[in-house]
């Protein structure tokens, strides 16, 4: 494909395609009529996986840029207008009305894609149905992305004890390394499974590894908990949300691909993401084709246990493996039904618990073992129905064979059936005296699915009469993630009006203590007595970003303290613009030329701990003596600001030196780490609200080719509220940090509650990680920001803590 235009025919389908020698990826060369070569060729392997499902596109039709200057990148839902007539296509409704989606079912249709720059392809896991509405999933997926400190080899790790419980839920992994950092692994559904079914699996799946390897993973959405550890997203199995698909390229610096790999690959050491060249070499192979489908289920002629011979080799696993053909064992009427638990001693320990009923054993894979007591319910999921001979086994069965690993008897004995239906199961079991099974009541129930790969919950029931209706079981919320800013989470101040402050003077009594509010970042600091560790409200360190505070000289003990970085302009005052210059860099060399540039302070107005004693409990007067005290000998930069005792006076002082406001504190206050408290309040003299931003309105005229506006919100209960466009304020260099920033964050799903149609019409979504602050004259009574201007990014905070900041 030489030259810059061609007309090509393509399975009778005339596609014209230009700019063919247009790099899209700069750091090899790779060029645009090479992408289009690549989905052609690689076609007959990817065109199954995205077969009869919705394709959401990435483009970037400038290229990707590189690391320093990424490319701007565009989500695109809505088929493009020119799109070929004779490109298959399906409409779904959203919440911000119908979008057209393609349906890529041809080399054509994958040229095309090519042609327009859509390099990374992105699917739901489910296929539409006959009637054109979305089907049950048919695969489940996991996300496994390192954190920061960790790379492949750990996700490689993880995979290993995913596909191991996997297998003993009867579901088998196929690992596909991203393209990206890590490492995807889908595993082939039924179709009896809804998407939320199936997300509550991979949720369960997910708590439970973290649970037994808090080390090594973790399932928390919170970035803070994410360093050293592999994340383990299930939330991809979402009906909303879609997964880079297998065989995809990805818009990343070099050209690499969503690659389906061998499970003896991941055990190399020098596992490494693919690139699309490789990709074609090992598809030319037949090496490591994605096997995304649903495999045979057996039809309603089939015989009870032909699922559980399909999926055993009699010749090479020491279980007992029945003849085709051979009818369930027959037992008398009168002889007790007998049950069986057994632990599974892979990479991870599960439970499998066996009931007899009509000649075979039926079984659930229970991941988190059987119930202690009646206050907790545990995920268990149907398999296929084993022979009863499966009551004594115990033994090894072989690496590379279904259900790997150590098998033992974990309880056995026999059960009385009290209620027996297709969605709830009763019984008493009569296992080893003493025992967990020994005459212990235990309801099954169903939530999701049919047949194999249902899910149930395991509830042990408090005991009661038999043939009494037993209360239904209640299903207890996990344990919450702890705050992830930890015991270093800074105390906040409640928004009021200047005679709400006067009010709460007179509550606290006594005389009022008011402070200067500085227009900086809050920062914790941690000094060990050599060097000071700074942390944002968010969690973030900072400490790099601000080497001229590391020679604080706090004293020789260690104390922790709470304060504002600051930055002055030429008037001696806090300038949060100025500070803007400070706040967004990373690499070394930058953070030092702009030290000398832009010198900052470190202003101290209070004291969290002294020499390993808390100090949260004293007063703030205490707190702020002892303060002084330290600071006393303190570096240049390092400032303790002072106090008044008169809100009107230091209101008119602030408002005269054009400062952001004041914050009145109740001297007889303990220090809340981590809340908003009403023993300080803040009166702030100019509008501004911290906001997260979730969208981008491409440029027009002269800012073509950039950000035009952002697209912000605020978080509510029920959701991120939609809070306007801000499209002023912006300097060329934010600009510059914001499409740095926003271009890896680009999402196919809208992030806002709220968000009119004609705003969201050509509006680019970014996933709601970055937080900004905006200065605006007031709210819309439907919550809209009027006049909104930027201010600058606040890395220092996360989405979390963002408030609705207006005064009442």
């Amino acid at each position: 494909m030489a030259g810059r235009e061609q007309t090509v025919q393509v399975q009778g389908h005339r596609l014209r395609l230009t700019n063919l020698d247009k790099v899209l990826y700069p750091s090899t060369g790779t060029t645009k009529g090479e992408v289009i070569d690549y989905y052609s060729r690689i076609a007959p392997a990817i065109l199954p996986a995205l077969a009869g499902r919705p394709v959401t596109r990435k483009r970037w039709p400038d290229g990707v840029g590189d690391a320093e200057h990424p490319g701007m990148s565009f989500f695109t839902k809505d088929l493009e207008r020119g799109a070929p007539e004779w490109l298959a296509r399906m409409p779904i409704e959203h919440s911000s009305g119908t979008k057209t989606y393609p349906l890529i079912d041809s080399q054509a249709a994958l040229v095309w894609l090519g042609q327009v720059a859509s390099l990374e392809l992105h699917v739901p896991q489910w296929r539409f149905s006959g009637d054109g509405t979305p089907a049950n999933p048919d695969r489940l997926v996991l996300d496994l992305d390192p954190g920061p400190e960790v790379g492949l080899a750990e996700c490689a790790e993880v995979a290993r004890l995913v596909r191991d419980i996997l297998l003993g839920m009867s579901l088998e992994a196929v690992p596909v390394t991203s393209g990206s950092k890590g490492i995807h692994l889908y595993a082939p559904l039924p179709g009896t499974l809804t998407s939320g079914g199936a997300s509550n699996l991979a949720r369960e799946l997910a708590r439970a590894l973290e649970t037994d390897h808090p080390d090594l993973v973790v399932s928390s959405m919170s970035k803070a908990a994410r360093p050293g550890k592999v994340f383990l997203d299930w939330s991809q199995n979402n009906g909303k949300k879609t997964t880079i698909s297998p065989y995809s390229l990805r818009g990343r610096e070099h050209p690499t691909v969503a690659a389906p790999r061998t499970w003896e690959e991941l055990a190399e050491p020098d596992l490494r993401q693919l690139l699309f060249t490789e990709v074609l070499e090992r598809a030319a192979a037949d090496i490591a084709r994605f096997l995304g489908q649903t495999g045979p289920t057996p039809d309603a002629g089939s015989a009870p246990l032909d699922r559980y011979r399909e999926k055993r080799d009699a010749a090479r696993t020491p279980e007992p493996v029945p003849e085709r053909g051979a009818p369930p064992e027959a037992r008398a009427d009168e002889a007790a039904p007998r049950f069986v638990v057994q632990e599974h001693h892979a990479s991870r320990l599960h439970f499998d618990l066996r009931l007899e009923r009509d000649g075979v054993l039926v079984s659930w894979a229970v991941p988190r073992g059987i119930p202690e007591t009646p206050d907790r319910n545990n995920l268990a999921v149907m398999t296929e129905d084993h022979p009863l001979e499966y009551l004594t086994f115990h033994g090894t069965i072989p690496k590379g064979q279904y259900g790997a690993g150590t098998m033992t008897v974990w309880d056995t004995g026999t059960y009385e059936t009290e209620k027996w239906r297709a969605d709830e199961i009763i019984v008493r079991t009569h296992g080893t005296p003493g025992g967990a099974m020994d005459d212990a009541r235990f309801a099954l129930i169903r939530t999701e699915g049919d047949g194999e790969k249902s899910q149930w919950l395991l509830h042990r029931m408090k005991d009661a009469a038999p043939g009494t209706t037993p209360a239904p079981p209640t299903v207890r919320r996990s344990r919450e993630t702890p705050d992830h800013h930890g015991s270093l989470a800074p105390m906040l101040a409640t928004p009021a009006t200047p005679g709400l402050a006067a009010g709460a003077i007179t509550r606290w009594g006594g005389e009022p203590w008011v402070e200067m509010k500085w227009d900086g970042i809050r920062a914790v600091g941690s000094w060990d007595g050599t060097a000071l560790t700074l942390r944002a409200r968010s969690g973030n360190d900072l400490t790099a970003t601000y080497p001229d505070l590391q020679d604080a000289a706090l004293g020789t003990a260690p104390c922790v303290v709470d304060g504002e970085i600051v930055a002055l302009d030429e008037r001696g005052r806090p300038s949060f613009p100025l500070l803007q210059k400070r706040m967004n860099l990373a690499k070394p060399t930058e953070i030092t030329r702009e030290v000398g540039r832009t010198p900052v302070r470190y202003y101290l107005f209070d004291l969290l701990e002294i020499d390993g004693q808390d100090a949260t409990a004293l007063p703030l007067a205490d707190r702020r003596a002892l303060l002084e005290r330290l600071a006393d000998g303190a570096a240049d930069r390092i400032a303790v600001p002072p106090v008044f005792d008169d809100l009107d006076a230091t209101l008119a002082a602030a408002r005269e030196a054009d400062l952001e406001g004041v914050v009145v504190k109740n001297p007889a206050s303990r220090y809340r780490p981590g809340e908003r408290s009403p023993d300080w309040v803040k009166i702030k003299l100019t509008r501004t609200q911290d906001v997260v931003i979730g969208g981008i309105r491409p440029g027009q005229g002269g800012r073509s080719g950039t950000i035009g506006s952002l697209l912000v919100g605020i978080p509510g209960p029920d959701g991120l509220h939609y809070a306007g466009r801000v499209g002023t304020g912006f300097t060329d260099a934010s600009l510059t940090v914001l499409g740095r920033l926003l271009a890896p964050l680009g999402t196919d799903e809208m992030p806002f509650v709220g968000v009119p149609a004609a705003d969201a019409r050509d509006a680019i979504w970014v996933r709601p990680e970055l937080v900004g602050e905006v200065e605006f004259a007031e709210f819309t009574p439907g919550g809209i920001l009027r006049h909104a201007r930027w201010r600058g990014l606040r890395p220092d905070r996360s989405p979390d803590d963002v408030v609705l900041e207006d005064t009442p």
